[in-house]
């Protein structure tokens, strides 16, 4: 049984070395591995700090003996001892403390723990719902233990980089007004003021453009934000970013500042060099060349334009497509050892490329001389050394295409492709690929709802060159935007904000904002903007998704202490949950059930 007071550590478990030799310490612990070799027992005791081996010898009275033999994994303890050098030939070099091990005198059993519901390691094999619901036995996992030290350490590096270029670090309120941001809000129904809603931020955008116009002109915060909409590998519906904005300053100064940051933060955290500027794509090259405004670039592979040559070939549906105004793209597949082209490999391909609106993938194999076939290569009689040529192809490459009416469409699907053949071939470098996409357009067109609405957001200021055009032809309007792309994945986004009232009333009417609705809705940034306000901008890099990536996993629940899962729910402590009726008689509610839950 626990004690009261307890023996309570005088050293971690992974700090002592041979120089601590004869050393009479304590430490505190969890059973990490028990071996039992008779009257001879072996201990692995593990803390957050490394792990050390503790021995019962053999020559162990018999009240330690008993303790040691009722040991189970996960037993929490404390060890009394002395620190002794383990023999030449059982010194473990996989360990930090692999040159000593500890004679127990005395072991405390400072709390039991039942069969483990799965053997605490990296959680490799164990069902993802299981280690939500024991988040707190995953979380004593080495690899669980090491993403947790690397998002505090990434955190930690960020806070100081920034105040050491005088930024202020400014919490904004996680009660505030509904306001349309892109996703749905999280509301909380407030119990003093019945049918009055609060809102969780989806960011604290407003409230930082209004720090900006309360003279606070370097604002950051390690911010949780919140949107209600569906679960995703690198998405959930709580989340954190890096939430910065800056007064008196253009695009340039900003993406230099975010440069610079992630330059020393990678150094710090993780002992690696970026270039000190980061390449720039515009939007328009990016879909063009790689198919997607978030490329990886850690390999090649780039997308090009066929539509000449597929008007010169004899393949009618290309021909077709062409001639309506369509597209037809290609990218070429290189020859790799232990890959083979078969024809149930491009069929997968293909699988891929459907997913985002391509009707088919044709191809064709590349021989020796330019010769050309499989595929639609008959379509290309007579065009076989241009069409290598336009390919940059080799003896055994696959030449891949997809032609569709819409050219996003046709972008994204062979983008899939792209990135599909990335990982199946090994192309992908070690290492981190930073880019910027900018002139990204301002609107979109809602064919649901028939109006057009921001791309990003509604508080992104306009290029200037557009500003006599905002009305007359909003989607060639390009804003004052900017992402920043890691490894295939978005890791930030900002933009130069509006800080004119009136420009904002335009941005929000082509919304389909009219000036009574912008005012109710937004009208104490309108009112603010009416003061004074100073030319302003900002990003927000996602904390989750950044340290997902420097750690190499693929899921933010990686890098999420108690994340939910990816149906919205937390296993552990079984949230969201029903409220009693007193507490929804306290909020005035009554819950309308859907049909199908009644």
């Amino acid at each position: 049984m626990a004690e009261d007071v307890f023996s309570q550590r005088t050293v971690t478990c992974g700090a002592l070395t041979k120089a601590d030799n004869n050393k009479n310490v304590i430490l505190n612990g969890w059973v990490h591995r028990d071996r039992n070799h008779g009257a001879l027992h072996f201990i692995n005791l593990r803390d957050r700090y490394g792990l050390t081996q503790v021995v019962v010898d053999d020559d162990a009275s018999t009240e330690l003996q008993d303790v040691a033999k009722e040991l189970k994994l996960e037993y929490c303890i404390a060890v009394i001892g002395t620190v002794r050098l383990r023999p030449d030939s059982m010194v473990n070099p996989e360990m930090s403390t692999g040159e000593i091990e500890v004679k127990a005198e005395k072991i405390e059993i400072l709390s039991k723990c039942p069969p483990l519901p799965f053997q605490i390691d990296d959680g490799k094999d164990t069902r993802e719902d299981l280690r939500l619901k024991y988040r707190f036995l995953d979380l004593r996992s080495q690899g669980m233990q090491q993403r947790m030290k690397l998002r505090h350490d990434f955190i930690f590096a960020c806070r100081k980089y920034l105040v050491e270029k005088d930024f202020y670090e400014i919490e904004t309120p996680t009660l505030i007004k509904s306001t349309p941001e892109g996703a749905r809000d999280f509301v909380v129904p407030s119990r003093i003021y019945p049918g009055k809603f609060y809102a969780l931020p989806q960011s604290p955008q407003l409230f930082k453009q209004i720090l900006m116009v309360g003279g606070f002109d370097k604002y950051f915060q390690i911010a949780r934000c919140y949107r209600d909409e569906d679960s995703r590998g690198d998405r959930q519906l709580e989340f954190t970013q890096l939430d910065l904005e800056m007064s008196f300053v253009k695009r340039d100064d900003i993406l230099t500042l975010m440069e610079g940051l992630f330059g020393q933060v990678f150094r710090d955290v993780m002992q690696y060099e970026l270039p000190v500027h980061f390449r720039r794509l515009s939007y328009a090259d990016a879909l063009n060349t790689y198919g997607c405004d978030k490329p990886d670039l850690r390999f090649d592979l780039p997308l090009s334009d066929v539509n000449e040559l597929s008007e010169k070939s004899s393949f009618a549906t290309f021909k077709e497509i062409v001639g309506a105004g369509g597209f037809v793209k290609a990218l070429c597949a290189p020859k790799t050892e232990g890959v083979e082209f078969s024809r149930k490999y491009i069929t997968e391909l293909e699988d891929a490329a459907k997913i985002y609106g391509a009707k088919g993938l044709a191809w064709i194999k590349v021989g020796a001389d330019n010769a050309l076939s499989g595929g639609v290569s008959k379509f290309f009689a007579g065009l076989e050394s241009e069409l290598v040529s336009k390919m940059d192809a080799k003896e055994g490459d696959l030449i891949l295409f997809v032609a569709h009416e819409n050219w996003k469409k046709c972008c994204a699907s062979l983008s899939a492709v792209r990135t599909k053949l990335g990982k199946d071939l090994n192309l992908i470098r070690k290492g981190f690929e930073f880019c910027w996409i900018v002139d990204f357009p301002l609107f979109e067109y809602n064919e649901t709802e028939g109006h057009w609405e921001a791309a990003h957001h509604m508080f992104s200021m306009p290029q200037s060159q557009y500003l006599d055009t905002l009305e007359s032809d909003p989607g060639s309007v390009k804003g004052d935007l900017y992402d920043l792309v890691l490894n295939g994945y978005e890791v930030a986004s900002g933009s130069i904000r509006i800080h004119d009232v009136e420009l904002q009333k335009r941005i929000f009417r082509i919304c389909n904002f009219d000036d009574e609705t912008a005012e109710e809705r937004f009208g104490f940034l309108l009112n603010a903007f009416r003061y004074g306000a100073p030319p302003h901008g900002g990003i927000a890099p996602g904390v989750d998704r950044m340290v997902m990536i420097m750690s190499e996993q693929t899921s933010i629940h990686e890098v999420i202490a108690f994340p939910k899962n990816t149906a919205a729910v937390s296993p552990m402590d079984d949230s969201p949950s029903t409220l009693d009726q007193i507490q929804l008689d306290d909020l005035h509610l009554i819950i309308n059930y859907p049909k199908e839950k009644e």
